[in-house]
């Protein structure tokens, strides 16, 4: 698969799985939504109810920025397996700045349903991969 239709099939999932870990390598996985502007792909936390608001995908940013992202897609006929990797680096954004508000529509407009609570998280996309089984 090239990066051009990784890139393009990414952009059409409607979820993600976000793979951050902290300062000690430990991995925190979770399912996001997400809107791209450019080459930057967007999420914020949400108003779903949360045990907490100071999440551990944003702590482990602040200390290690190297994140993936991966959207896949299954069917029982194994042939049409395919999944797609965005890597790159994250930076939190307050919901104030400039770039978060512009996330932010980006968001709603792509997910009416989503209210924000807190941070955006902006993924500086570095490069895309996948694979397909209907590849030879």
């Amino acid at each position: 698969m090239t990066p051009e239709e990784a890139r393009a099939r990414f952009l059409a999932a409607r979820v993600a799985r976000l793979a951050t870990a902290d300062a000690d390598g430990r991995p925190h996985l979770v399912a996001i939504v997400f809107a791209a502007r450019g080459e930057t792909i967007y999420s914020a936390v949400d108003a779903k109810p949360k045990r907490t608001t100071a999440l551990r995908r944003l702590a482990n940013v602040d200390v290690n920025p190297r994140v993936s992202l991966l959207v896949d897609h299954y069917e029982e006929d194994w042939t049409a397996l395919w999944w797609v990797r965005a890597d790159g680096a994250a930076r939190v954004l307050q919901g104030d700045e400039p770039e978060a508000v512009a996330a932010l529509a980006a968001l709603a407009e792509r997910y009416p349903q989503q209210t924000t609570t807190g941070a955006v998280l902006a993924v500086d996309v570095e490069r895309f991969s996948g694979w397909s089984a209907a590849e030879p």
